[in-house]
């Protein structure tokens, strides 16, 4: 069993209770986490409001060597966390699991240490000279799922240590072991309260909500679901905190009839099933025209039909389980409607425990609950439609805006769908590619700012602007 302790002030932090976290493949107790209250929320944040004022005045190549640094930590330990990730999130050692989340998140890592923002110079002349600086803001406070719960924290640190910022994370309680691993890793290469880490059940004291209120944090990045995203916002606006929330998609893919079935299946299905669908940029509900769309079903299901799904620690399983019960028990919900509603191609019975095999239902329309609402599993609805017009209306009646895609043939014919899907990103015969060097955010109700490269990386800081 393993059992880590909490990282505050570069320190273990010694806590008098704990809790249990369950292997979502077994049901099995795989370690324990610190189950941690205001009082140590608050040690971190003063740990981490302490440690701004050297970070923050680090020079630009110091604070380059000390991400690099960091970045050749998590590398060196990548067997270890992928190991912990598989244990306690499910997803399998193999393929696009575990083992490729921590490849990603070394690589996100390396990628934000190349990047900076030198200062702009805006007027130089007679007049006299304008630049504009960007200034660390202070403690930054993170808030991460439990989907990806190593990749999306480094997503969250890199760009805050290297804009000069201090940080305190806070992982989902169904994942808390590896960024707890994570953090103790990365503070043996950074000074005492750069990072700090909490962790809790969320029972008694919720510490999302109490990060999201507390007057010395100055900014929360959290990735997770629309409803909690709104009440961080709520939360962050008396001390008008900065935010970025990556909240839920209910991406839509549209599949022109000009498209080749045989060749789009597989990236159909992994831009669907990925994480087991647990993915928030994964693709949710799939437009198919009419003229292809038994053909496009009839390939799908056969590529589904060859995935293994099974416990992840053995190298044969591509799927996992579903990671919670909560989870497990709104997919089932949303399937048990769908059947009912439209026509089971594959899948559709739960298996023992958490486990679900990938399912696809055809012959739904919007304003079904599969449909409408974010899935967030491995079930997928296929819509047929007659006219694009028709597909671009239906894939942009969400409330989300987070990713889209359009896969035809024809690439130019693709890039004017591409254009009108209201959407953060949108991928070309393909879902669901987020690089390091691209901004990726949601419009509508899928959030607020954007992360990654330049654009992302400007999000940890405030504009100075001095006049000489």
């Amino acid at each position: 069993m393993m059992e880590f302790k909490a990282t505050i002030g570069g320190k273990p932090a010694h806590v008098s209770s704990d809790f249990t976290v369950l292997n979502p493949a077994t049901g099995e107790e795989v370690g324990r986490a610190p189950n941690m209250g205001g009082a140590e929320l608050g040690a971190a944040i003063a740990a981490a409001k302490a440690a701004f004022i050297s970070w923050s005045t680090q020079s630009d190549e110091a604070l380059q060597a000390a991400c690099a640094a960091v970045t050749a930590k998590i590398e060196e330990h990548a067997a270890e966390l992928a190991e912990i990730i598989t244990l306690e999130q499910g997803k399998p050692l193999n393929g696009l699991g575990s083992r490729w989340e921590v490849g990603g998140a070394v690589a996100w890592a390396g990628y934000t240490t190349g990047l900076s923002i030198p200062v702009k110079v805006l007027q130089d002349n007679e007049q006299g000279r304008i630049e504009l600086h960007r200034k660390p803001l202070g403690v930054v406070g993170s808030i991460t799922p439990w989907n990806f719960p190593v990749m999306i924290a480094v997503w969250h640190i890199l760009p805050a240590l290297r804009t000069g910022n201090t940080v305190v994370v806070k992982p989902s309680p169904y994942t808390p072991l590896s960024t707890l691993r994570l953090v103790q890793i990365i503070n043996e290469v950074l000074p005492p309260g750069v990072v700090n880490v909490v962790t809790g059940d969320d029972k008694a004291f919720n510490l999302g909500a109490a990060m999201s209120a507390h007057p010395d944090i100055r900014k929360i990045v959290f990735t997770g679901s629309c409803a909690t995203g709104q009440k961080v916002m709520q939360s962050a606006a008396e001390t008008m905190k900065r935010l970025t929330l990556e909240m839920g998609g209910n991406d839509a893919g549209i599949v022109l009839p000009d498209a080749d079935p045989q060749k789009i299946a597989e990236g159909l299905f992994w831009g669907a099933f990925i994480n087991n669908g647990q993915t928030c940029a994964a693709m949710k509900r799939l437009y198919v025209h009419e003229s292809i769309h038994d053909a496009v079903c009839d390939a799908l299901v056969a590529y589904a039909k060859n995935i293994p799904v099974g416990n992840g620690m053995e190298e044969a399983s591509i799927l996992g389980p579903i990671q919670n019960r909560m989870q497990f028990d709104k997919v089932s919900r949303l399937v048990a409607d769908a059947k009912g509603r439209g026509a089971l191609l594959l899948g559709g019975a739960p298996g023992e425990g958490l486990f679900f095999p990938p399912t696809i239902i055809a012959g739904l329309r919007n304003g079904d609950a599969l449909v409408d609402e974010e899935q967030f599993g491995p079930a997928l609805p296929i819509i047929r439609y007659s006219d694009v017009e028709e597909a671009i209306r239906l894939a942009n009646d969400s409330p989300n805006g987070l990713g889209g895609s359009v896969w035809s043939s024809d690439i130019e014919a693709a890039r004017k769908v591409a254009s009108r899907m209201a959407c953060g990103s949108v991928w070309i015969n393909k879902h669901g590619a987020i690089q390091p060097n691209a901004p990726f955010g949601g419009v509508k109700a899928s959030g607020l700012g954007v992360e990654f490269a330049e654009e992302g990386l400007a999000e940890y800081t405030d504009i100075q602007v001095v006049f000489a």
